[in-house]
């Protein structure tokens, strides 16, 4: 066979038909229903307790503070009210002997000692007029709610959250090791330090970033009506939507069952998918050789199954077990001329030996981006690529339009299973029946506003009763085509269709850890019959 036969061979194992996409969707909807109605199941379906979503015309001044990973991250954020906002952040690394302290005060004692920098720097008046008032008050009934910050708590970590500003660790990840911490509400950890050092600061919110997603977007959504979907495809994926607070049945179990009723005004509650472990068992998700051996070399075998097929941080591994097979199969030419006079540079191709496609993980999913959208003459970009990032020297043409047709066939699966994730929440929550009904009503006599603080499509600009998508995440940001593989798909799916997929608005929202946070926090204060902002 030639090299370009065993290409499509191997790119025709990442195919994801109609009738595959179309049974994922069915499973994935039966594991949304299951994970509502219990715990331990694939899908874990995270009540969230932020049960509404901005509409763009909240106004008020915000705070919001993201753990996510060695950094720490404190932003302010002033909502206009008219789908706009002003940002003012800084950003510290944690250093190392804290991610490792004896006890989580440690810790969490500098958490709170970077926001009383941050307020000191950027709020100088406000703080110092808050510190004058407590000298001068006896008691804390001399303060007014609105001196104090609403703050939303970016917390990257696994919790177990069990209110809007209550989360217990379950455990530690990225290099953090603090014993003392497990089992504690991170929330009250941050409001002791906060207290402690007398910030007008009240941690109102514990925030997921897929549920940041969702609010961020919501705010600056051009749309008519709030935001169904938030979605992160990066370097991981999930998902959290609204969903009605009677289809979480789960809640009625727990202690804070009655505080979620009784706060609620909306029926809503937005769920956290956790979608990366959805078909863990592999019912209905495609496994590849390529996949199966990453997963086998992975730290968490059996885990994320979904999350393996999908995110940033895989497809590059699953790209570089497909051209090893190849390169280690002697009957495919793959980086192996002859001859020089065989390659059009007139030189032999060469692979050194200490490349990092024979180093596990050493194929970053940006060269997926650089191949899959490569038009450039002779396919220079992806053969100067293979030399700069791959030490493989004088790669033919040949090569590269090898490397460009599997890398794009691994990028347009995980196009498709995406959609198959936005489709199933669209389908599940009857979105495109009530976008339906609302468009034959005729449209509604208010308006939104946009302004330049959002970047819109001119299908954005319609801003009918389309059901509005917020997604964030160097996929759908830069790979070549992820949005109209996900529309492809849609269009594919029954249920959906090309009059549904019309009526699917997708939008980047940025910056969920910071404004969304915020808005959490804002949706927070209110169910606690706080202000809005100062």
């Amino acid at each position: 066979m030639t090299l370009a036969d065993e290409a499509r061979r191997v790119a025709a194992e990442f195919e994801y038909s109609k009738d595959d996409v179309n049974k994922a969707v069915k499973e994935f909807i039966r594991e949304m229903d299951e994970g509502l109605t219990k715990d331990g199941t694939e899908l874990s379906q995270i009540p969230t307790y932020v049960t509404a979503v901005p509409n763009g015309t909240e106004k008020g001044l915000y705070m919001a503070v993201d753990l996510g990973g060695t950094n720490f991250r404190v932003c302010s954020i002033q909502l206009h009210g008219n789908t706009t906002f002003s940002l003012t952040q800084s950003k510290v690394a944690i250093p190392k002997e804290l991610m490792v302290a004896k006890t989580a005060k440690e810790l969490f004692a500098f958490l709170a000692k970077q926001i009383e920098k941050f307020l000191q720097t950027h709020h100088a008046e406000h703080y110092q007029g808050f510190v004058r008032r407590r000298k001068t008050i006896s008691n804390d009934e001399g303060f007014r709610e609105e001196e104090v910050f609403n703050l939303g708590f970016t917390f990257s970590f696994p919790v177990n959250q069990i209110g809007i500003n209550k989360g217990l660790l379950m455990r530690w990840t990225k290099g953090f090791d603090i014993n003392d911490a497990i089992g504690k509400d991170v929330c009250a950890l941050l409001q002791d330090e906060i207290d402690a050092l007398h910030l007008p600061v009240r941690v109102a919110a514990l925030v997921n970033d897929t549920v940041g997603t969702l609010m961020a977007r919501s705010y600056t959504s051009p749309g008519k009506k709030g935001t169904l979907l938030g979605a992160i495809f990066g370097t991981g994926t999930n998902g959290a939507y609204v969903e009605k607070l009677s289809k979480v049945t789960k809640l009625a179990a727990s202690s804070s069952a009655a505080d979620a009723s009784t706060t609620n005004t909306t029926g809503n509650m937005i769920v956290n998918t956790e979608w990366g472990s959805f078909d863990n068992t592999l019912k209905v998700l495609p496994n590849t050789p390529y996949d199966a051996a990453l997963d086998a070399d992975s730290n968490n075998p059996g885990i994320q199954m979904f999350e393996k097929r999908v995110s940033g941080m895989f497809l590059g591994e699953i790209l570089r077990r497909a051209l090893v097979a190849l390169l280690n199969n002697p009957a495919v030419p793959l980086f192996a001329d002859d001859t020089s006079a065989a390659n059009e540079l007139h030189s032999t191709t060469n692979v050194d030996e200490s490349s990092p496609l024979f180093t596990r993980w050493g194929l970053d999913s940006s060269f997926l981006s650089t191949a899959h959208g490569d038009a450039s003459l002779g396919l220079r970009m992806t053969r100067q690529a293979l030399d700069r990032d791959l030490a493989v020297s004088a790669a033919s043409e040949e090569d590269a339009a090898a490397v460009k047709l599997i890398a794009a066939a691994i990028g347009r699966r995980a196009a498709r299973l995406a959609a198959v994730a936005i489709a199933a929440v669209v389908l599940n929550t009857g979105a495109l029946d009530a976008a339906a009904a609302a468009a034959a009503t005729g449209p509604p006599t208010t308006t939104t506003t946009t302004t330049t603080t959002t970047t819109t499509t001119s299908q954005e600009e319609e801003a009918g009763d389309e059901i509005d998508v917020g997604v964030d995440g160097s996929l759908v940001e830069f790979y070549p085509g992820f949005e109209e593989y996900i529309r492809e798909a849609f269009r594919e799916i029954d249920g959906i269709g090309a009059a549904g997929e019309r009526r699917i608005r997708i939008g980047i929202a940025k910056d969920g850890s910071g404004v969304g946070a915020a808005l959490i926090a804002l949706v927070a204060g209110q169910v606690a019959g706080g202000e809005e902002g100062e």
